[in-house]
């Protein structure tokens, strides 16, 4: 007698998935455009608080707002794309923060402004998780790792685009084009997330009910909350040597500012790398020990990045840190995707990123308080050394599934 198995897998490898590079490039695309459309604001403070007539904490603010709308996204969208599906809840959610953004540019007060870019940080944190679970179902297992940091890469290279903006267009056209220069590429992310096949993973453990859907996730409310802690601290590692770096370097090492900027588009160049290599390396040395070999590598850099005597050790450090933090970051949709129920590969992952955003929120104000003990190098050596190696100790004694597959497996049926 022959064994042979049911045409599951390969109808989910077949013609149903005919055109899901479709689907890969709409969530790398998207968070893409989701990270510019919030850096855009960061390189803007001075000239939104000058616009609206208020102080700079008033701008600095609108960043906390949208941050802290980004669970909300995630839990409405994520339910939305475990419900009914991850295509049309993806091109919804990159059609309402490309109109936010519009307004935003649009706005013609503080008050107003402050409301958009609270409403902006529910699209914001509704992108991840459909985006994130769309492109890694629509991916064969081997290459899931090399994905993930495509995917995550998305988010420096925003923040890189939204440099380059600030010295090409802000210039020549204003602040408020700033807001609308992604209209173009939301539109062509939209298109291309319209061309790509539904999720196999979601038609095969899709949930008939909202109550269901949340059943699912109280069911393993263990490790949704070791993931929540995970993220917080993977979020102190990236906010904590990102957000106030260009502060630090004017303030402890008198860089002038224009250089600061190239400074930064320098180091988010290691960012993309960082996501690219170690997302790739963890298919070969697995999650864990490729996310704590890149945490050693942050541990080692911190001297030259913090300390060092020159703007070229500087810059080398700020990059090699990029590359360790976000080459730790690479790994991580995968890493979420993989460990999280069938039933809820959107809301479970989204919902867990977006509340370790929250929870990691008062990153630069704790590294503040810090500066004003400690003195800036030893404020953010310090902060950044404790929350690498919590980092390691919990990547060392968690859980790691890596390229289990997101299909049901295929049954087997005797024929004589």
């Amino acid at each position: 007698m022959l064994s042979s198995e049911s045409g599951a897998v390969p109808q989910a490898q077949g013609s149903s998935q005919k055109g899901r590079g479709y689907a890969v490039a709409a969530g790398i695309l998207g968070w893409a455009l989701d990270a510019f459309d919030f850096f855009v604001v960061v390189f803007m403070v001075d000239t939104l608080a000058e616009n609206f007539g208020v102080g700079k904490g008033s701008i600095v603010l609108t960043l906390g707002a949208t941050l802290a709308m980004r669970p909300v996204g995630a839990l409405l969208f994520g339910i939305l794309a475990d419900r009914y599906g991850r295509r049309k809840p993806l091109m919804a959610v990159v059609a309402y923060f490309s109109l936010i953004e519009i307004f935003s540019g649009l706005a013609p007060s503080y008050p107003i402004f402050f409301a958009l870019r609270a409403l902006y940080g529910i699209g914001m944190g509704g992108f991840w998780g459909v985006g994130a679970s769309l492109t890694l179902e629509s991916a064969a297992s081997r290459w899931r790792g090399l994905l993930s940091g495509l995917l995550q890469g998305g988010y420096p290279l925003g923040y890189l685009l939204a440099a380059v903006a600030a010295r090409a267009i802000l210039p020549v056209w204003g602040w408020r084009p700033m807001f609308w220069a992604g209209v173009i590429p939301a539109a062509l992310t939209m298109f291309v997330a319209y061309k790509a096949p539904e999720s196999e993973a979601w038609k095969q453990h899709q949930v008939p009910s909202f109550a269901g859907i949340l059943k699912v996730v109280w069911e393993h409310r263990g490790s949704f909350v070791y993931l929540v802690l995970t993220v917080t601290l993977m979020i102190f590692l990236s906010h904590g040597t990102q957000d106030l770096y260009p502060d630090f370097l004017k303030t402890a090492h008198s860089v002038p500012s224009n250089v600061v900027t190239y400074i930064a588009m320098i180091y988010n160049m290691g960012a993309i790398l960082g996501t690219l290599s170690f997302g790739h390396t963890s298919e070969k040395l697995g999650r864990r020990w490729t996310i704590i070999s890149a945490l050693c590598l942050c541990l080692l850099t911190i001297p030259a990045w913090a300390f060092g005597h020159s703007l070229l050790m500087l810059g080398a450090g700020a990059f090699m840190m990029q590359v360790g933090v976000q080459g730790a970051w690479g790994v991580i949709p995968a890493h979420l995707n993989e460990l999280s129920p069938d039933a809820v590969r959107s809301l479970f992952p989204g919902f867990v990123y977006q509340l370790g955003v929250l929870f990691g929120s008062p990153t630069n104000s704790i590294e503040y308080a810090l500066r004003d003990r400690l003195g800036y190098q030893w404020a953010l050596t310090a902060f950044e050394g404790f929350t690498i190696l919590a980092l390691i100790l919990v990547f060392a004694v968690g859980p790691e599934r890596k390229g289990r597959s997101f299909l049901r497996e295929p049954v087997s049926v005797e024929v004589v």
